[in-house]
């Protein structure tokens, strides 16, 4: 059985040898992410060609999701490098401290507008919280604070208030010229950084199409306000990233699992895609294998039914990107091995034709002992569909479009087949694409297959047909 949750890899450094994007290739990576918040536009360009062209070279597709920086929210810099603070200690964040001046007592910010956003008695979380500061009085642009946690503190380092709040737009000058970019060099997916509501998500979907690209929308979920708008931030995105590292800053560590899942539940119930990311096998960055307690990590996502899990410098600056990408793929299939049947939406009214057939179909091969589900598609949407519902059945979309085919990558469950259909004859159809599959060595005789098209081939939105075919006897209804 073919691994069902997808991986999602970070392309960098430590990725570039070509030998090394073949091993990744070759160990099962799906999705490969370009971070924006690092490297040239040519440097992302080249990288985005030379894995779509080996990818091809060995028989793969692999889909492109470009991540946009989001706002900068972080401190200056010291005129020594670094400093040291102690609980106690009182410490300032002054936007009128020249930004590379520093010093034990203060240092400057990015952000213009921080005064502005807390009060006293807020927290200030720096450096993905390892240092802990209350806010004890604001005056103009300057925040003075206690050290509650102290620390080392470096250049640069990031702001977070605990609980959420800081006021900064999702969308920078920077992500814009980004967006740009992402559409020119047809990203499969646009990731935005820091959503804090819908209207961030449909506005980077409007300037992303503005600009030529069709790919899906994620939202990032790191913002602690997010979480009070989440519906509406997954219904109007096409995906949702459950981002832990600046998540968790804002809520507490204690939060995290239960929010997880709470977010992998919530996008599966509103038929949107989930992505866990964040440190999945963070000390693989320096060692060969990972911990038990991140096998235990990506196992329960895999358990809780996320679509994808992700790499970030495990793989773009790590020592052992293809092993890596070969234990996780080893830890989901043995997770996925504890396949339960779901109940999603057994209660629900369809809207949609297309949305009826495609739960029609799962709950039939849930019930039937199916082998395999073939998908006509122009879309990808009936596929997603299928998609959210519980199953060790494979769904195989079928389909002449190669951005769909990268598109349908991430979503759990779910494999790609470049296929053209040559007939408009409804029997000769049928027989085409179970001979694909059993060309494929996915089916053999006896197995029963789902077939899902629509009568209506290049037309978006109009699968209407399923159809129940035992493989052998399909050869016999092609004659007749």
């Amino acid at each position: 059985m073919p691994r069902r949750t997808k991986i999602v890899a970070t392309l960098g450094p430590a990725t570039d040898p070509s030998a090394i994007m073949d091993d990744i290739i070759n160990a099962g990576v799906d999705v490969v992410r370009l971070n924006l918040s690092h490297d040239s536009h040519d440097r992302h360009r080249e990288r985005a060609n030379r894995i779509r062209e080996r990818a091809l070279a060995i028989g793969r597709e692999v889909a492109l999701l470009m991540d946009l920086q989001g706002p900068k929210i972080r401190i200056g810099q010291f005129a020594g490098g670094r400093i040291e603070l102690s609980p106690g200690d009182r410490f300032a964040i002054d936007l009128a401290c020249g930004i590379n001046e520093g010093d034990q007592t203060q240092v400057g910010t990015t952000y213009t507008r921080l005064a502005e956003d807390v009060q006293p008695g807020d927290t200030l979380l720096l450096d993905d919280g390892a240092i802990e500061l209350l806010v004890e009085s604001v005056a103009n642009s300057r925040i003075d604070c206690q050290v509650i946690v102290g620390g080392p503190l470096s250049n640069n380092k990031g702001i977070n208030k605990k609980g959420g709040g800081l006021s900064a737009p999702a969308l920078t000058e920077k992500d814009k010229e980004d967006i740009r970019f992402a559409a020119e060099i047809d990203a499969d997916y646009l990731a935005v950084s820091f959503v804090r509501n819908a209207e961030d998500v449909r506005l980077a979907r409007e300037l992303f199409r503005a600009a030529g690209g069709h790919g899906g929308i994620v939202a990032k979920i790191e913002r602690a306000e997010a979480l009070n708008v989440i519906d509406d931030i997954i219904n109007a995105s096409d995906a949702i990233m459950v981002a832990r590292g600046d998540l968790g800053v804002e809520i507490g560590d204690a939060e995290l699992p239960a929010v997880q899942k709470h977010l992998i539940s919530r996008a599966r119930a509103l038929n949107s895609v989930v992505i866990t990311a964040t440190q999945m096998m963070q000390s693989m960055i320096e060692h060969p294998i990972p911990t038990r307690a991140e096998v235990f990590d990506v196992a329960n996502a895999v358990l809780d039914g996320t679509d994808a899990v992700m790499l970030s410098a495990e793989s773009s600056i790590g020592q052992y990107p293809a092993k890596v990408v070969e234990a996780l793929d080893r830890i989901c299939l043995e997770a996925e091995k504890n396949v339960t049947r779901s109940g999603h939406r057994l209660d629900s009214v369809f809207g949609r034709v297309d949305e009826a057939i495609a739960m029609a179909a799962m709950y039939t091969a849930n019930h039937l002992g199916v082998k395999a589900i073939a998908a006509l598609t122009e879309t990808g949407s009936t596929v997603k569909w299928m998609s959210r519902i519980s199953s060790g059945i494979p769904i195989y979309a079928i389909t002449r479009f190669a951005p769909t085919r990268r598109k349908v990558r991430l979503f759990r469950g779910a494999y790609p087949i470049a296929f053209d259909v040559s007939s408009t004859d409804i029997h000769e159809v049928n027989y085409e694409v179970i001979e694909e599959l059993l060309r494929r060595g996915t089916v053999r005789d006896g197995d029963l297959v789902i077939v899902t098209k629509g009568d209506r081939s290049g037309v978006e939105g109009q699968t209407n047909i399923m159809k129940i075919m035992r493989v052998g006897e399909h050869r016999v209804l092609n004659e007749d």
